[in-house]
């Protein structure tokens, strides 16, 4: 007796033709590239005044 052998993967995946509908867009997240100039400058000042108070707490 010949056995067929399916591909498992796209005999499972749903394949309809007759149906094109247009992929939801999400909606962005939060990012650094969004951010102006001016945000990314406060930004990166926070995080190193953050980072010279952590270091004076180890110190002092």
């Amino acid at each position: 007796m010949l056995v067929v052998a399916r591909n498992i993967i796209s005999f499972c995946m749903a394949h309809d033709h007759s149906h094109h509908r247009q992929p939801v867009a999400e909606v962005p997240g939060w990012s650094l590239l969004r951010l102006s100039a001016g945000q990314r400058l406060g930004l990166a000042l926070g995080v190193i005044l953050m980072l010279w108070a952590a270091t004076f707490a180890v110190i002092l």
